[in-house]
C-alpha cells in the first residue's frame, strides 16, 4: 500500500469508527456491560478480527503498528501537567498502608515475573528473551499503555515480537480483572468479608452502560485561554504537541550519538514534560494549564492506543509464544490472588476488602476495572478507598515511569538479574519495613494499655 497523509486520516476514521461501535455494544449489550469492557478494548477485538491480522475486511494501513508507540509518548508527555502536589508528609501519614500494599504489589510484580522466566521458563524454553518475564508486569499492573511503552521499546532494541506479546497480556489483564474480580466479590460476600455489599443491577447507570444522564454529568476542564486568542483545548494539546516532539527529537539525536543505547521517545517525552512544567511554576504560568483537560488529552490519546494496540497484535507470534506465555500469565494472576487472599488483610485493618478488591483490579486491568469493582462492593464510596489511593499513587507514579522506561534498556545491556533482583529487593524491603514498623506500633499500644 501506497503512503500518503490520507492513509492516516483512513486508519484514524476505521479505528474511530469501531470506538463508536464498541460504545454502542457497551451501551446496549447486556453481557459486554456486566463485564465491563472498555469500547476502546471492544473496538481493538474488532480490528484484530477484522482488520489485516484476522478476516482483512477493513482496509487498514501496515501502519497501524507504529500508532501505539506515538501515542504512549503523548500519553506519558501529558502526566507532569496533570499531575497534583500533595506534601510526601501528608501522604505517608494518611495512606502509608495503601501505599506500601500498592507500591509493593507493582514492583514485585516486575521482578516475580522477570524471576519466573529466568528461572523456570528458560529452563524449558532456552531461546526465550531475556526480557520475557516483563511481559507480565506490562500488561498487567501497566495495561494497554505500558505494553506499548514496552513494546516500542523493545522493538528499537531489536526484540520485535515484545509489542504484540505485551498487548496479548494486557487484554488477557482486563478480562481477568473483571472476571476474576466478580469471582472473588462473590467469595467475599459469602464469607462475609465485605463491608458494604451491592449488586451489578443497583450500579449507577453510566458505569453499566458507559452513558451519563444528564443530571450527573460534569465539565472536563476549564478555559484557562480566551478563544479569541486560541481554542483552549488546542492551547493544552499544542504544549502536550511540542512537549512529545522534542522527546522524539532527543531520542533520534541520541540514538544517533549513541547507537548502542536507544531510550525511547515516551520516556524524553516524559523528562521534557517536567522541565517544561518547571519552567512554568517558576514563571507563575502554571495556573494557565487546566490539569483535567491534559488528563483527557491522555485519556483520549490511551483510548486510541488500545484500539490500534489490540488491532495491530500479530497472532502468529502469541501462537509461537502460546504455552510459555500461557504459563507466564497464570504465574501472575496466582501472584495476585495470594496477595489479595493471604497479603490484604495484614495490611488494612478497616474495609480490607473494598481496598484490596480495588487493587486487584488495577494490578491486573485499568484503573477504570479498579473503581467498578469498588463501586460494586461500596457504592457509596464510603472505604474512602479512592481517595487514599489517588494519595497513595503520587509516589507510586515516578516508581512505575522509571521502571519502565528502564527495563528494557537494563535487559538489553545484559543487566536482566541486575534488575530483577532491585525489584524484588525493593519490593521486600518495603514490606519488611512495614512490617518492623507495625510491630513497633502494636507493642506501644500494648505498653500504653499496661501503663494506663
Amino acid at each position: 500500500m501506497s503512503f500518503s497523509p490520507w492513509t492516516i486520516l483512513v486508519d484514524f476514521g476505521l479505528v474511530s469508527l469501531l470506538i463508536l461501535v464498541g460504545s454502542l455494544l457497551r451501551a446496549r449489550v447486556k453481557i459486554v456491560q456486566e463485564l465491563f469492557l472498555p469500547a476502546s478494548l471492544l473496538a481493538g477485538i474488532l480490528g484484530l478480527v477484522l482488520g489485516p491480522n484476522g478476516l482483512q475486511l477493513l482496509p487498514f494501513s501496515e501502519l497501524i503498528g507504529t500508532y501505539p508507540g506515538i501515542l504512549i509518548a503523548l500519553v506519558f508527555a501529558t502526566l507532569p501537567f496533570s499531575s497534583e502536589k500533595v506534601p510526601f508528609k501528608a501522604i505517608t501519614k494518611r495512606v502509608g498502608n495503601m501505599w506500601v500494599y500498592s507500591q509493593s504489589l507493582m514492583i514485585l510484580q516486575w521482578g516475580g515475573g522477570m524471576l519466573f522466566a529466568l528461572v523456570v521458563l528458560k529452563l524449558i524454553w532456552g531461546d526465550l528473551h531475556n526480557g520475557f518475564g516483563l511481559i507480565l508486569a506490562s500488561g498487567f499492573a501497566g495495561g494497554h499503555g505500558t505494553a506499548a511503552a514496552i513494546g516500542q521499546a523493545f522493538t528499537g532494541l531489536g526484540w520485535e515480537d515484545a509489542t504484540s506479546l505485551a498487548m496479548t497480556s494486557a487484554t488477557v489483564g482486563i478480562l481477568s480483572a473483571i472476571l476474576g474480580g466478580l469471582i472473588l466479590i462473590k467469595w467475599g460476600a459469602k464469607r462475609g468479608k465485605t463491608g458494604f455489599i451491592s449488586s451489578f443491577d443497583q450500579l449507577p447507570t453510566e458505569l453499566k452502560t458507559g452513558l451519563v444522564p444528564v443530571e450527573n454529568r460534569k465539565p472536563i476542564g476549564v478555559s484557562t485561554v480566551s478563544s479569541i486568542s486560541v481554542d483552549p483545548f488546542m492551547f493544552h494539546f499544542a504544549l502536550v504537541g511540542v512537549t512529545t516532539a522534542c522527546g522524539y527529537y532527543l531520542s533520534t539525536v541520541g540514538n544517533k550519538l549513541f547507537p548502542k543505547l536507544s531510550i525511547p521517545a515516551f520516556c524524553l517525552a516524559f523528562l521534557v514534560a517536567l522541565v517544561f512544567q518547571k519552567v512554568l511554576e517558576m514563571t507563575k504560568a502554571d495556573h494557565y494549564v487546566d490539569k483535567k483537560i491534559v488528563s483527557r488529552i491522555g485519556g483520549g490519546c490511551t483510548d486510541i492506543l488500545v484500539a490500534f494496540g489490540v488491532a495491530s497484535i500479530k497472532l502468529p507470534v502469541v501462537v509461537k509464544y502460546a504455552v510459555p506465555l500461557s504459563l507466564l500469565l497464570l504465574f501472575g494472576l496466582l501472584y495476585c490472588v495470594i496477595f489479595f487472599v493471604v497479603i490484604g488483610p495484614k495490611f488494612f485493618k478497616e474495609y480490607w476488602f473494598e481496598r484490596c478488591i480495588f487493587s486487584w483490579g488495577w494490578a491486573t486491568g485499568t484503573m477504570a476495572m479498579s473503581i467498578a469493582l469498588l463501586r460494586i462492593v461500596d457504592p457509596d464510596l464510603e472505604s474512602k478507598t479512592l481517595d487514599d489511593f489517588a494519595l497513595a499513587y503520587i509516589p507510586i507514579a515516578p516508581v512505575e515511569i522509571g521502571v519502565v522506561s528502564l527495563s528494557p534498556i537494563l535487559i538489553a545491556s545484559g543487566q536482566h538479574w541486575l534488575f530483577t533482583l532491585v525489584t524484588l529487593g525493593v519490593g521486600l524491603l518495603i514490606m519488611a519495613f512495614f512490617a518492623a514498623t507495625s510491630l513497633q506500633r502494636n507493642k506501644a499500644i500494648i505498653h500504653k494499655g499496661e501503663s494506663s
